[in-house]
């Protein structure tokens, strides 16, 4: 009996270990996406340390990039849940390339003296380097090596990732993206880079501007394109060598750096967006710098960051991005423009209107999104999305044929993108998330694909099916008596899908 006993509790653990081991592949295969924001300091009336990371907070901002190592900066980033990445300065980058042990020596200053306290996961070696201050560039994979070498003295390079920023400029033609190249006169600086990047396990930092990508165009691409906006179909963009559909220049532009990597024989090494953003004011010859065009560019890079994907080239790997930038740096030379890319004012309040810039992509989102009910009667789906459509106002260019969210083809799919469209628009003149019944608000973002949905920060009041707070509905005329009021997801997918997995596998072992 003792026997079979030992036996019985050996197959027990033998099962559990078998789950213990799905668990932590569930957690392995865990992924995050996420969007951060830049942080300059030329600035006028720039606001106490403190202040700026209590903003953060309000605005739920869990990683931020710091052009230097401002120590104020970095104190008042104690004991936070921000995650921050350090600059080197430009200028520094000399330096730091001639000399091992000022590179130890910035590293202990800059990083090692504020961690654990302050949660400091990567260092930008310079900016733009190549292209903004080459004297630097035969420095600049020798500053990386030492900084990185002292992060290993210093039992940090686990934590820390060393890379470098690098403009739209380092490549030859952009498009069509499976033609890009680096530029040949910079690949005895690329090449040791991406050797560099792929040796440590750290990612390729690239700005990606596609308002200076539309200006430099001359009209060859529509603004639409630029601006995450869905195009008609004899205006989609295609590559006439793979036949992939680019809906936007920032997966194009991504595609084209995946390309040229690809080129000099490297792979598996990810793309992170340090830079990007649109102006919001401009001077007389600026005429798309505007609070309009800034507004859409600005949300529709959250929801594309956000929905979790990669590029057409590379749609499993999903891209995180840093907006450009928390506040205006009105003290920078250069045309208008320059000086007006901050999505808040110093006193904390919101340039434009702003989807929450938050965190990772999860079931417990700060932002909501406005769908089609689950079992909602199609008759009643069918008539609320013609009125999202037609009296409702709702741009549905998107669910045509031939755009991105037209697949799946039926009445939820499309009417979820109406009512969310009519629902984002309105929340601020009296419109609510009803439909007859047939709309809820949810925390779990909608996007797929290249179809994004936008979404708006949880502001309180009421439950969403994902649990958290919502506005509190409101009525609205028209046909419906409760409208919306006006004012992630490849981690929300994937995890429910390896839990039922391994519930699935757990049974079978017990």
């Amino acid at each position: 009996m003792f026997e079979v006993d030992v036996l019985v509790n050996w197959r027990r653990h033998e099962k559990w270990s078998a789950i213990v081991l799905l668990l932590v592949s569930a957690m392995f295969f865990h992924v995050r996406a996420f969007v951060g924001i830049n942080i300059g300091t030329h600035v006028s009336n720039l606001p106490p340390a403190s202040k700026v990371v209590s903003m953060l907070e309000l605005y739920k901002i869990t990683h931020v990039r710091l052009y230097d190592a401002d120590a104020q900066l970095l104190k008042a980033l104690a004991n936070s849940s921000i995650e921050v990445m350090v600059g080197v300065t430009n200028e520094e980058v000399l330096k730091l390339g001639k000399s091992p042990s000022a590179a130890a020596a910035w590293i202990n200053k800059n990083v090692a003296l504020y961690i654990p306290a302050t949660n400091i996961t990567a260092i930008a070696v310079g900016s733009e380097v190549l292209t903004s201050f080459p004297n630097a560039g035969p420095f600049l994979i020798r500053a990386m090596k030492y900084l990185h070498k002292a992060l290993v003295a210093a039992n940090l390079n686990l934590q820390v990732k060393v890379s470098t920023p690098q403009s739209m400029d380092v490549v030859v033609t952009s498009f069509p993206p499976s033609t890009a190249t680096f530029n040949s006169s910079l690949n005895s600086t690329i090449y040791p880079l991406l050797q560099f990047l792929k040796n440590t396990k750290s990612y390729y930092m690239l700005n990606v501007y596609p308002y200076y990508g539309y200006m430099k165009g001359n009209g060859i691409f529509p603004l639409d394109y630029a601006l995450f906006r869905p195009l008609s179909i004899n205006r989609r963009i295609v590559d006439p060598n793979t036949l992939l559909h680019y809906t936007n220049m920032f997966d194009a532009m991504l595609d084209a750096t995946y390309h040229s990597v690809k080129s000099l024989n490297f792979s598996g090494i990810p793309i992170m967006v340090t830079e990007s953003g649109w102006p919001w004011s401009g001077g007389a010859n600026e005429t798309y710098a505007t609070k309009k065009n800034a507004e859409i560019y600005v949300n529709n890079l959250l929801g594309r960051v956000l929905n979790g994907s990669g590029p057409p080239s590379e749609p499993t790997n999903p891209v995180n991005a840093y907006v450009y930038e928390l506040f205006s740096e009105d003290q920078k030379p250069g045309p208008m423009s320059e000086n007006n890319w901050g999505v808040l004012s110093t006193n904390g309040s919101a340039i434009y209107r702003l989807s929450l810039i938050s965190s990772s992509v999860t079931g417990s989102s700060s932002i909501v999104y406005c769908v089609a009910k689950d079992g909602a009667d199609p008759g009643k789906l069918q008539s609320g999305l013609n009125w999202a459509c037609g009296q409702g106002g709702a741009n549905c260019s998107a669910i045509q044929p031939g755009q991105p969210c037209f697949l799946p083809d039926n009445v939820v799919n499309h009417a979820s993108y109406a009512y969310n469209d009519y629902y984002q628009k309105m929340q601020g003149h009296g419109g609510t998330c009803d439909f007859e019944g047939t709309a809820t608000l949810t925390n779990t973002n909608p996007s797929h694909g290249s179809c994004v949905y936008i979404g708006s920060a949880n502001a309180g009041g009421g439950n969403t099916d994902g649990g958290a707070s919502v506005p509190a509905p409101s009525l609205s005329p028209g046909p419906f008596s409760n409208f919306p009021s006006s004012s992630s997801k490849l981690e929300a997918q994937l995890f429910p899908f390896l839990l039922s997995s391994m519930l699935l596998s757990a049974s079978f072992l017990l």
